[in-house]
């Protein structure tokens, strides 16, 4: 996939337990380990938003965009 999950650099950055994070936002330990491993389809704006409050971070310091390199570009030329 070409969205990395970078959760767990950021918990160890800021010297956070995932368990802790996990109640502080309000979601399971074990969703929140699906979460860090990128194993989901989806995140709600919500969840996001609370784990960034918490964290004191930006959406882009827990999700980074890597194309794949078999993959061409999807844009149409001007």
């Amino acid at each position: 996939m070409a969205i990395t999950v970078r959760l767990d650099v950021m918990l160890a950055k800021r010297k956070i337990r995932s368990n802790e994070l996990a109640r502080a936002v309000g979601i399971t330990e074990a969703n929140l380990s699906l979460l860090k491993s990128g194993k989901v389809k989806g995140v709600r704006f919500a969840t996001l938003e609370a784990i960034c409050k918490y964290l004191n971070c930006q959406p882009g310091d827990l999700l980074e965009y890597e194309p794949d390199e078999a993959e061409e570009p999807q844009r149409k030329a001007s």
